[in-house]
């Protein structure tokens, strides 16, 4: 359980948040200018708060009220940056062990061989720094983190400085960090793809405050905070289970409670357990069931709320028999239908506007 309430003024900023978090992967999201980097830098003591509390399993980093502040290398915390920050006259080994001294005495809940094979980098220790590329930087990067036995992973928009190619890469081995190291981690990202694949809970943020706090799937799905995730980006995580794969069409069948989908090119096998992101923009609504479309996914459900935005357009969040999903609509549609909390509706879903990135390990 990770602690955090905090007060603190830097320049003309602000920050006054607060919120508890447990076991698996905490996403800080919101826009650039939010707080989220403020946020780490308080937990791993870079920075010092004007009052607050922060603790890790109840073993407490910082209390105004108590005259607490340990110093950050003795707060057990584990930091990767942006950009990988590693030692360039060290080889990759050499990096890797650096790590280790900041563990004293305590036993390892990682080792060094451990941390080779999770993150793939055995062909690189001899390597020094200046001859990896961007994504083999971060995976060293994250090994050394390990390696000083942490008891909180902070992980500071660790993809933003690289390609396509590379995030791909490296979102692979944090999803490997996240099941096979048991220790929470806490992750900051604008990017509503990274969190919607790796998180199990969102602290959603804006100019130094906390908006919401909860598990991913709960909070994607509230009207309310719609602004605060993105016009285009806002929408519904649905967890599936992977229930076939036709090689033929190239489609799969995801089920989950209350209905179906087929969906392009799921990396997944049958069986597996997988989360989708719904983006609103990409669901239409009917009062019948339609026939004759080119449409796959029709999806029954009952309109449970309508949000209040003002403008052209509003989300509608629906519930498909125990599984909620936003629909963004324009408003003239919304009159026309006759849209109410409780009137029975058909969500349509083109298969394709649920790609690769709106696809994760649940």
């Amino acid at each position: 359980m990770l602690e955090f309430d905090a007060r603190c003024r830097i320049g003309g900023f602000e920050l006054d948040a607060a919120f508890r978090t447990g076991a698996g992967v905490t996403a800080l999201f919101g826009r650039s200018g939010a707080g989220k980097s403020t946020v780490l830098n308080l937990i791993a003591g870079l920075v010092r708060p004007d009052s607050g509390r922060i603790a890790v399993d109840k073993r407490v980093l910082y209390d105004s009220a108590g005259g607490i502040a340990l110093a950050p290398h003795a707060r057990h915390v584990g930091y990767v940056f942006q950009e990988g920050r590693l030692l360039p006259h060290l080889t990759v080994r050499q990096n890797l062990l650096y790590g280790r001294f900041f563990n004293g005495m305590k036993s390892e809940a990682v080792g060094l061989p451990q941390v080779v094979e999770l993150l793939g980098i055995g062909h690189l220790l001899e390597r020094r720094p200046g001859a990896l590329s961007g994504g083999e930087k971060q995976r060293v990067a994250i090994g050394r983190a390990l390696l000083a036995n942490p008891e909180v992973l902070l992980l500071d928009e660790p993809l933003a400085s690289l390609d396509a190619p590379r995030k791909a890469e490296i979102l692979y081995y944090i999803e490997r960090l996240r099941d096979e190291v048991h220790i929470p981690i806490v992750y900051v990202s604008h990017s509503l793809d990274e969190v919607v694949r790796l998180a199990d809970s969102m602290v959603l943020m804006s100019e130094g405050r906390v908006l919401g706090t909860g598990a991913v799937r709960e909070m994607m799905s509230r009207v309310e905070l719609r602004p605060y995730l993105g016009r285009h980006e806002g929408g519904a995580v649905i967890e599936a289970r992977v229930a076939g794969q036709d090689l033929q069409s190239g489609l799969a069948r995801l089920e989950f409670e209350g209905g179906a989908f087929e969906i392009p090119d799921v990396e997944a096998l049958p069986g597996e357990r997988v989360r989708i992101r719904v983006r609103a923009r990409d669901v239409s609504l009917a009062l019948a069931r339609p026939s004759g479309l080119s449409i796959r996914n029709i999806l029954a459900g009952t309109v449970v709320e309508l949000g209040a935005d003002e403008g052209s357009s509003l989300d509608v969040r629906l519930d498909l028999q125990g599984t909620a999903l936003l629909a963004r609509i324009t408003r003239k549609s919304a009159l026309e239908l006759g849209l109410r909390p409780g009137l029975p509706v058909y969500a349509l879903i083109k298969a394709v506007s649920i790609d690769r990135r709106s696809v994760g390990y649940a």
